[in-house]
């Protein structure tokens, strides 16, 4: 029995190539002579286009800016997670054992590249527009509603209206590292409040980093964080 049957009826697709769909659940840690992080890049850029082309439709009216942040709030770790979880892909990626002892299976980094890389194999066996119809029904389903408010929630501008009201001043955010191949870099990002580290995150960009980072010295000024 193939290892990704369960995976095809979850997106109600049949893969044609055994060697390419194997390729893209092939965690590098599994140590075979291929990785997913080929299909990974692919399919990074071909979900941008994708989500890029379905928002221009479904937004005729919105401007430029609007729809970039509605993109770069789907089009990201957290989004494409949601999505590998919906479709339950950690079940079908194949990883090392001591990256299963490690919760593998539920890391959202590994989960949002196999699910890039999955994107990526559909495109070049079936084409762009098999991919799209795929990608864009997991979103719908995945999302009550699609628009600004509910998925670009604006963490910087809350955290600054927050310490000016309590603190008299506004948070500093400084580059830590960046880190990783130049296709995929990643950047963290900290956060200084009275010359004291409040939050760190890392992220895909430097925007991303800063929003989460915000996201996370919020919930402890409000005496959320564990």
């Amino acid at each position: 029995m193939k290892h990704y049957k369960a995976l095809e009826e979850a997106l109600n697709y049949k893969f044609k190539r055994d060697d390419l769909i194997t390729e893209a659940l092939t965690h590098k840690s599994y140590k075979k002579p291929y990785n997913n992080e080929r299909l990974e890049f692919l399919g990074d850029a071909v979900l941008d286009l994708i989500v890029g082309e379905y928002l221009f439709q479904k937004f005729p009216k919105e401007a430029e800016g609007v729809l970039s942040k509605i993109r770069a709030s789907l089009v990201n770790e957290k989004g494409f997670t949601k999505l590998a979880l919906a479709i339950n892909l950690g079940d079908s990626i194949l990883i090392s054992s001591a990256e299963e002892n490690n919760s593998g299976r539920t890391k959202p980094s590994l989960l949002s590249n196999a699910f890039e890389a999955i994107i990526g194999a559909i495109y070049l066996e079936s084409g762009l527009e098999v991919a799209s119809k795929i990608v864009i029904k997991l979103i719908e389903s995945a999302h009550e509603t699609i628009d600004l408010n509910s998925l670009s929630k604006d963490f910087k501008t809350t955290l600054q209206e927050l310490t000016q009201a309590d603190f008299g001043e506004t948070p500093t955010y400084k580059m830590v590292r960046a880190f990783g191949p130049d296709h995929k870099k990643e950047f963290e990002i900290s956060i200084e409040l009275q010359n004291k580290t409040i939050a760190s995150a890392i992220g895909r960009s430097k925007k991303e980093a800063q929003q989460k980072a915000a996201e996370i010295a919020l919930k402890t000024l409000k005496g959320e964080v564990e």
